[in-house]
């Protein structure tokens, strides 16, 4: 497939940068293949200092897609060979980047994670569910969809036992706001993944991948001891389950998102990108 070399001017939301990535290209194909890409947050740091070198490297790793974070939009990058068909958006002003991401091309636009002083109150995720169920109806006006990343402190219990989780899914419209999967937080969580995939299929657009440390102790709360994280196939997570099981539901993308490595990221992510290939799925 060749990469659609459509390139955008932007300056508005961009700190006076030009901004250019191809729309999405590398769409998914008529035999509903698992297309697999990156999450810019993966590379933060070394971004930084080089965007388009970094995206080079993830070419070169053997990704085809990223997915967009917010170090992307104030960076001038080259022609890296890698589509975007979706990018994360901080919750704070979200609504003023609905044009923006529809002038980058994107198929999706996702809020990645509420404001911490949200986190612990029934009444910040009703406010949350509100915020999310206005932006759905703009971005699906604006042609593409929104999407919520979850993390683990959505599952903790607030006052009267009812979850943040719970608290989202009654009140957001299914029709206007999708789900962006964290299979490692859903785990961490301690909830099952496939269960979940399921029980919300119509719901579910986009998975985010990461492994897990074998006996790492489950809980909500975010921070060190939240993160158990490992290349893919060295942890606990059945990853040739989940993703035939995400394939089967029609989702197509699949994002690597390990928030820390051990090692050198493009290592880690190389050791991530062979383990898929050889799933063959």
């Amino acid at each position: 497939m060749k990469t659609r070399r459509e390139f955008l001017r932007v300056s508005a939301l961009a700190a006076g940068c030009v901004i250019r990535f191809p729309r999405h290209a590398f769409a998914a194909d008529e035999h509903g293949e698992m297309i697999y890409g990156v999450q810019l947050y993966m590379v933060r740091r070394q971004a930084v200092k080089d965007l388009a070198g970094i995206l080079k490297a993830i070419h070169h790793v053997g990704f085809s897609q990223i997915e967009l974070y917010p170090i992307a939009y104030d960076h001038p990058v080259a022609d890296s060979g890698l589509g975007a068909v979706s990018g994360h958006f901080d919750y704070a002003g979200f609504e003023t980047k609905v044009d923006y991401g529809r002038q980058l091309g994107l198929k999706y636009m996702v809020c990645p994670m509420l404001p911490k002083e949200q986190w612990n109150s029934t009444e910040g995720f009703l406010k949350a569910a509100g915020d999310f169920n206005r932006w759905g109806a703009a971005v699906r006006d604006a042609g593409m969809e929104f999407l919520f990343h979850n993390h683990c402190y959505e599952f903790k219990p607030q006052t009267g036992g009812v979850t943040g989780w719970q608290t989202l899914m009654e009140h957001m419209d299914p029709k206007l706001v999708k789900m962006e999967f964290d299979l490692y937080w859903l785990t961490q969580a301690g909830k099952d993944p496939a269960a979940m995939l399921t029980k919300y299929a119509n719901r579910a657009r986009i998975i985010h991948l990461k492994d897990r440390t074998a006996s790492a102790p489950t809980g909500y709360e975010m921070g060190p001891s939240a993160e158990h994280f490992t290349e893919l196939g060295k942890g606990t997570i059945p990853w040739p389950k989940l993703i035939a099981q995400a394939r089967r539901q029609g989702i197509r993308y699949a994002f690597l998102d390990q928030d820390e490595t051990a090692g050198p990221v493009i290592e880690s992510m190389s050791e991530s990108f062979a383990y898929l290939q050889s799933l063959k799925i």
